[in-house]
């Protein structure tokens, strides 16, 4: 096979459930993993803001899930695709010369983290599926092994349909059966496929009574009304807040185990796309810190998404250009000249009920508690944030134009 013809797919899975855990460690003198989750909420918000500009649709995805598959390519790679990656997913200042491990070993920890609560229902998991005949450099698969946990599968990728069965059976099972079916198709000279899946599943502290769950409106815009089925919490302590020069008020809704969902719900009339351009990670972190407790009513819809990006598609725009040319370097992976990524693809589902979930720099102003309005009412565009508390690590984050539609 001549070497112009050698192909590296990567495909990202993502199932959101609901719910996550905290961390707080250090691991160089000046970097911690409050640093990492900083920068990836921002990596978060402007991928958002990538999507948003082409799309007035539903949105959801697991910015971890991108970032970790990613972090895991950073070992690989080396010269301007390196430089590119890092600018791509903001951790460029994460980065020490003396220490080239270093965001590998942020990663480990925070998932470490993740895991150390075993009661809560949330896995991440990272393969590496290798053609038999491509040989892969043994540095890179000790350190995925190390940093990720990854399981390195061997198949033979001149048998598609073979392949394709074997990676989607491997999916399913991560994901709890939550995506059946990730790759549909796949090129026969694909040498190398990279797949992250995360799992989330989790059930609030307060569930919503399913007896008090009815029809109501949903304003999606001045001119278009869908009828949604509409979860009510009686009275209950809340933590709330509100962001005045946003616009927009702020709902946390715990699960159990130390995760929780933030709900941004901008101000009736307030055009959401407005806010778009507004949030980032000092906004994400002002709003939890503002949050007070207080007696709430909430009104909240029932949704369902499930949401495919092709994110080789999206991430030259984002600076990540090399990595998708001839002139990627990722000799760290392999000796092997004229390796390209073909394909990044990331799926994402998520089932928000009465239950609980299953699935994946202006100053912020808080507002005390006895002058906030009584009910939250979640009858319009919305967006959401699915966070471990400890680390504020963004899990998931999405937008809800329209509750009807997945």
């Amino acid at each position: 096979m001549e070497v112009s013809e050698i192909k590296m797919a990567f495909i990202f899975i993502l199932t959101c459930l609901c719910f996550l855990t905290p961390t707080h460690q250090t691991l160089h003198p000046n970097v911690t993993v409050s640093d990492l989750s900083y920068k990836n909420i921002d990596f978060a918000m402007n991928l958002y803001r990538k999507i948003a500009s082409s799309s007035d649709k539903n949105i959801f995805f697991s910015p971890l899930s991108i970032s970790t598959s990613f972090a895991a390519l950073l070992m690989a790679s080396d010269g301007v695709t390196h430089e590119e990656i890092l600018k791509a997913l903001n951790l460029k200042q994460l980065e020490a010369d003396e220490q080239p491990e270093l965001i590998p070993m942020l990663f480990q920890l925070l998932q470490e983290n993740i895991a150390r609560n075993g009661s809560l229902n949330l896995e991440q998991s990272t393969a590496l599926f290798v053609h038999r005949q491509f040989e892969v450099q043994r540095t890179f698969t000790d350190r995925m092994k190390t940093f990720f946990h990854a399981d390195i599968k061997t198949v033979d990728f001149t048998d598609t349909t073979g392949s394709i069965r074997f990676i989607n059976e491997y999916i399913k099972q991560k994901t709890q059966n939550k995506i059946p079916e990730m790759v549909s198709t796949l090129d026969e000279t694909t040498q190398l496929l990279l797949i992250n899946s995360i799992f989330f599943q989790g059930a609030w502290q307060m569930p919503f009574n399913c007896n008090l769950t009815e029809n109501a409106p949903f304003y999606i815009d001045n001119y278009n009304i869908v009828q949604v089925p509409m979860m009510f919490k009686e009275e209950a302590k809340f933590y709330t807040a509100e962001d005045v020069p946003l616009g927009a008020r702020v709902l946390k809704l715990p699960y159990q185990e130390g995760v929780s969902m933030l709900v941004l719900l901008p101000n009736k009339g307030l055009d959401y796309t407005i806010i778009d351009e507004e949030i980032n990670a000092e906004k994400f972190l002002g709003w939890i810190k503002d949050l007070r407790k207080t007696n709430l009513e909430v009104n909240m819809p029932k949704f369902k998404m499930e949401q495919s990006y092709s994110l080789h598609n999206l991430l030259p725009d984002m600076g990540m250009t090399s990595l998708f040319s001839s002139s990627a370097n990722l000799t760290g992976l392999s000796k092997d000249r004229g390796l390209t990524v073909s394909e990044v693809l990331h799926k994402a589902v998520i089932d928000v009920d009465e239950t609980g979930t299953t699935a994946a720099a202006a100053t912020t102003i808080g507002i005390i508690p006895y002058s906030l309005p009584r009910m939250f009412i979640i009858n319009r565009p919305f967006f959401f944030f699915i966070y471990h508390e400890d680390t504020n690590s963004l899990l998931f984050m999405g937008r809800v134009i329209d509750p009807t539609k997945s």
